[in-house]
């Protein structure tokens, strides 16, 4: 019996020693993220990457831990691994329980979808963390700003339309006049000698016949004249 108990005591000796050498990688990581931070004029990626380091082995022992993972996704937003860091958000709001920390998975991954230049996906998440949150001001912040962006993006997205229009009329107006100048400058249809021979007999019949109408006219005329005299 006395074994036994000894037994027992030296395991929950090494469960704790354990459990102090995962929380010392996660303060080691805490440690290296807060040093990242301190300068604002920069990104130091190794400085975050260290973190990221400490944290998995963290979660190399204990892998359901949703607050070091928190952490752990925090390391690699701050990287620009925001794809991995984005999908890690996105488990870890659907399992948090406390609805600060649920709201504040979804304002960090609208943070990670914003940077990627995802506007609509960044405004449906901040709009999500705020249903959870509504007092947030850093997330209502975000999200104006996001929508903010997501006007510019219609208003960018108008010009370029009233730019492609402007530019085609200018293309169709080319074309109207490119025609018109192909059709000034064809020289006119030739015809043929037989043809040519042809219009001219026939303006020089017409030039007679207006002729002969003439002088008919002109003879009645004095025919006319002449009776009126001599009566």
């Amino acid at each position: 019996m006395k074994y036994l108990l000894i037994l027992i005591a030296l395991i929950l000796i090494q469960v704790n020693a354990s459990g102090q050498n995962e929380r010392k990688f996660v303060r080691q990581g805490n440690r290296y993220y807060m040093d990242g931070l301190r300068d604002t004029t920069k990104i130091d990626s190794v400085t975050f990457s260290k973190a990221e380091t400490e944290y998995r082995k963290a979660l190399d022992k204990k892998p359901e831990d949703l607050k070091w993972n928190f952490n752990l996704n925090n390391s690699l937003y701050k990287q620009k691994k925001l794809d991995e860091a984005a999908t890690g958000y996105e488990q870890i709001a659907r399992q948090m329980i406390d609805p600060k920390e649920k709201a504040g998975a979804f304002h960090n991954l609208g943070n990670a979808r914003l940077f990627q230049q995802q506007i609509d996906e960044a405004i449906d998440t901040y709009k999500k963390a705020l249903r959870i949150n509504p007092g947030d001001l850093e997330t209502k912040y975000n999200l104006a700003y996001a929508q903010q962006l997501k006007k510019q993006q219609q208003q960018q997205q108008q010009n370029q339309d009233k730019d492609k229009d402007k530019e085609k009329e200018k293309d169709q107006n080319k074309d109207q006049n490119k025609d018109q100048n192909k059709q000034q400058q064809q020289p006119p249809p030739k015809i043929s000698k037989q043809n040519a021979e042809q219009l001219l007999q026939a303006l020089q019949n017409d030039e007679k016949n207006i002729q002969d109408k003439v002088k008919k006219a002109q003879a009645i005329q004095v025919k006319s004249s002449r009776v009126e005299k001599d009566w």
